[in-house]
């Protein structure tokens, strides 16, 4: 199995934090390609993808609101933030479902992109941005006004509460607001208050994510519904040995016990602790 094919099983696989992560490592590859100037050493994104304070650019492209928190204007950028997501998404699937992790992402995308133009508005500063740490801080704080008091082991110092390692990347941003990347620092807070939000109204019994999921399942019904054939033909072979039919049984309980041991192993150990043919077992069965 090579790389490629490795990568293509462990998206399969993988959860839809792991998505995330693809997805945004494959936008900052697309934006190398296409809006990355070499002599100036910058990117510069168009405004149909950044999210500009102008109102004519995100009134025209409201999909703005989303697409910036899938966009990096740097390899550190990128780096840092998604070392945070991968922290962040472990914990919060912890809690809650998938479905809820996406809802939320989308959500405190959207909502710090608002706040981040009404500010620049008061202020009459124009300007744009891109990144995903407004969602990704809804995520780290929605998890630790969940679970505030859980213990998190980090190298070099040991076990601490998740809530100081929260409380330390808010302070560092309210220390850097006023130094440069304001509207960053307004995205990230933004994003943290709608974590919070988002949790304490889910504990109250209200689940903003349900709207997402609802759009979501609609057109992945839909697309799945199109792929699909007007007529289907059925043909039943009634002289059939009922042997036969056992024997695929058998076999396909075999097959769906040996994709349990692995996926147990993985939850266990971890994917890289898989052989190779447990690897190609799997690779061939997601066909």
């Amino acid at each position: 199995m090579n790389i490629l094919e490795d990568l293509k099983l462990q998206y399969k696989i993988g959860g839809i934090a792991h998505r995330l992560i693809y997805w945004n490592v494959g936008c900052f590859l697309l934006s190398l390609v296409f809006f990355y100037q070499f002599q100036g050493g910058d990117f510069v994104f168009p405004s149909w993808l950044a999210l500009k304070t102008d109102p004519i650019p995100f009134l025209f492209a409201p999909w703005t609101f989303l697409t910036y928190a899938f966009f990096h204007d740097g390899f550190l950028h990128l780096f840092f933030n998604m070392i945070v997501l991968n922290f962040s998404s472990s914990l919060f699937l912890t809690y809650f479902t998938q479905k809820q992790f996406l809802g939320l992402y989308f959500l405190s995308a959207i909502f710090a992109g608002i706040v981040f133009i009404a500010s620049y508005y008061f202020l009459n500063i124009s300007s744009g941005i891109v990144g995903a740490s407004a969602a990704i801080m809804a995520i780290l704080v929605a998890a630790t006004t969940y679970q505030p008091l859980m213990n998190v082991r980090l190298m070099l110092i040991g076990n601490v509460k998740l809530w100081h390692i929260t409380a330390v990347i808010l302070i560092l941003d309210l220390m850097q607001f006023r130094l440069g990347n304001t509207g960053g620092h307004i995205s990230h807070l933004s994003g943290a208050l709608f974590g919070f939000v988002f949790v304490r109204l889910l504990q109250n019994g209200v689940d903003l994510s349900r709207p997402v999921s609802s759009i979501i399942s609609f057109f992945t019904n839909l697309f799945n519904k199109s792929g699909k054939t007007p007529f289907k033909t059925v043909h039943k072979n009634y002289s059939k040995p009922v042997e036969k039919r056992e024997s695929r049984v058998v076999t396909k309980d075999r097959s769906q016990q040996q994709i349990d041991e692995i996926l147990d192993k993985i939850s266990q150990s971890g994917y890289d602790s898989l052989t190779k043919e447990e690897k190609e077992f799997l690779f061939k069965v997601g066909k």
